[in-house]
């Protein structure tokens, strides 16, 4: 597995949005394939001391297609992306966790302290490998006053043989 850079995102000043990514490639000569998940080394995964945005919570049992933060709340969630992305992220067109397409920027979810699967591969992908990339985005609400500070999240991402 890569180890890539720690990722940045951009300011808040007092309501809206900010992306970014960060994409791990596995490598394995297992036959049998892999597995990569992601957790969250806190909960909620992204504070700044006792301040915090909520984990990204979806309105069902499946991530949500599109990305909504209420008005009066902060929320951090991710998005998994690449060819070998988890069932769970992938999507119809309109729902996740049911269809075959892995639409850029949908099926968001929140962080836990328990692993989550994000990839998986059930063959060997020597030499090259594949990356998985995962979109990061934290929002503030247009109602919500979040108290202004370095926020940061640790992410442990694995890769385990099927």
């Amino acid at each position: 597995i890569t180890a890539p850079s720690d990722t940045t995102l951009s300011a808040i000043p007092s309501a809206g949005a900010s992306n970014g990514s960060v994409a791990w490639t596995v490598t394995t000569d297992n036959p049998a394939g892999y597995t990569l998940s992601v957790k969250a080394g806190s909960n909620p995964a992204l504070a700044a001391g006792s301040n915090s945005f909520s984990d990204y919570s979806p309105s069902g049992a499946n991530p949500d297609y599109s990305w909504a933060v209420g008005a009066t709340a902060s929320a951090f969630g991710f998005s998994p992306e690449g060819a070998d992305t988890a069932s769970r992220y992938l999507d119809n067109g309109s729902s996740c966790g049911t269809g075959a397409s892995n639409a850029t920027d949908q099926c968001w979810d929140g962080f836990s302290t328990t692993n989550r699967t994000i990839a998986q591969s059930s063959t060997s992908n020597t030499p090259n490998g594949i990356a998985t990339t995962v979109k990061l985005k934290a929002e503030i609400g247009s109602s919500k006053t979040q108290p202004i500070g370095s926020y940061a999240a640790t992410l442990t991402v694995t890769a385990t043989p099927q």
